[in-house]
């Protein structure tokens, strides 16, 4: 056997030395690289965790962006309203305080009166929408419709006023009132001057006056008289007959409707005509005419010629001389 040279010798264990240290070598790098595959591993992990929960946050963070923004756009725009309304009501509050009255001169009235100001044609409408405040008058050539209603502060002057509806007036001063139609009165009408009524008035009710002057009454009714009959009107005329004998004389007083004649008898006296009495206004037909003898009697006496126009007293027997008296109704 030939003998290893010692370098050989030495040459093996050196190298016997480096395989061990590679193998050891070996499983360190092993061991490193598990070590950083689990590592790799975690942050994998890891980086996967936080997308996800960046991914939630974010779509959280992105809704209340979108409803934050929202809101806040809605806030400025209500704030611009605000604000523009607030300028434009400023703007308006300065315009009218601004108005001011200024002096017209002649030379400027005249040059309004010669000129007219046209607005519009027949076929168009002019629509204000605010107040309208007209310093002086206002012409209207045609019809006035108002749709709401009317208050005047002043007095109220119409040629002619036609009122289709029902309509409530404090107090109205009417020189002259003609009514077509009905009229009703829920108060009370007072009437200073006169009531002239031309046809036929109904009252439902009473009728109060201290003097009615009616140149005809009808009534279809009853009539009753709390008070007495005070028949007016002017004295009859009176002519004396031949039955007062000498130095009689007869007199009269009352009215149409009834009164009284006084006879003073003469000596002489006989039978026949008292007296005539003559109406100051006919009768339409011959009336009925009542005389009764007042104090001592007067036999035989009664009427005679009854007519629309008067009637007589006449006596069958002469009259003892002396005054004596007949009250006399007449009725148509």
């Amino acid at each position: 056997m030939e003998k290893k040279k010692p370098e050989e010798a030495t040459q093996a264990p050196a190298d016997a030395g480096s395989a061990v240290d590679d193998s050891d070598a070996l499983e360190n790098v092993e061991s490193h690289e598990s070590d950083d595959a689990a590592q790799k591993e975690q942050a994998d992990s890891a980086t996967k965790k936080s997308k996800k929960t960046g991914n939630i946050l974010g779509r959280i963070a992105s809704r209340i962006n979108v409803y934050l923004l929202v809101f806040i756009l809605i806030v400025i725009i209500a704030l611009i309203v605000i604000f523009v309304s607030l300028r434009i009501n400023n703007e308006q509050d300065a315009k009218i305080a601004n108005i001011e009255a200024q002096e017209l001169t002649q030379d400027a009235i005249d040059n309004l009166s010669s000129n007219e100001a046209t607005v519009g044609d027949p076929k168009q409408l002019l629509n204000i929408e605010s107040n309208a405040v007209f310093s002086g008058k206002v012409l209207i050539r045609d019809g006035l419709d108002v749709a709401g209603p009317i208050k005047v502060g002043g007095d109220l002057s119409l040629p002619g006023i036609t009122v289709s509806g029902n309509s409530a007036f404090d107090e109205v001063q009417i020189n002259t009132l003609s009514i077509a139609g009905d009229a009703s009165v829920q108060g009370t009408l007072t009437v200073q001057e006169g009531l002239s009524v031309n046809g036929q008035s109904t009252f439902s009710g009473p009728i109060s006056a201290p003097s009615i002057i009616v140149s005809e009454l009808q009534l279809n009714g009853d009539i009753q008289f709390n008070r007495h009959i005070d028949a007016g009107g002017g004295t009859p005329g009176l002519d004396q007959g031949g039955a007062l004998g000498a130095g009689g004389t007869a007199t009269i007083s009352g009215t149409d409707t009834a009164g009284t004649v006084t006879a003073n008898i003469g000596a002489g006296a006989g039978g026949g005509l008292i007296a005539s009495v003559t109406f100051t206004n006919s009768f339409t037909t011959n009336p009925h005419v009542v005389i009764t003898p007042i104090g001592r009697a007067a036999p035989d006496t009664y009427v005679t010629n009854r007519t629309a126009t008067g009637f007589s007293i006449t006596t069958s027997s002469g009259l003892p001389a002396g005054s004596i008296s007949f009250d006399y109704v007449v009725i148509d």
